[in-house]
């Protein structure tokens, strides 16, 4: 259920046109499989297995965002504090502007 309310949610706020795109971009292919047949897994019976590789594939097909999701956590107001400490930040930088290698 989880995952069919992601895809959907996914499609209704970049829409269909841009998730297909994002899904079909060759450099996303080894993430789009994973997920896929992380979900077929599910589906069929093998949880464990499934959501293992689901979650290999988010990453894969995600990490090009934590760059972006690092910025954001540093800027939330009262949370924020936190990520700004030096070992935190360092942590943040080593990945800024690269994808984790995979």
């Amino acid at each position: 259920m989880g995952n069919v309310l992601f895809l959907s949610g996914l499609s209704l706020t970049i829409g269909l046109k841009s998730t297909m795109q994002f899904f079909m971009k060759r450099q996303n292919f080894k993430g789009t499989i994973s997920f896929g047949s992380g979900f077929f897994f599910v589906v069929v019976g093998w949880p464990i297995f499934g959501m293992i590789l689901e979650s290999y594939g988010f990453i894969v097909l995600f990490s090009g965002f934590w760059p972006t999701l690092a910025v954001f956590l540093q800027k939330i107001p009262i949370f924020g504090w936190v990520f700004q400490q030096p070992y935190v930040r360092s942590l943040f930088d080593c990945y800024r502007g690269r994808r984790v290698p995979v």
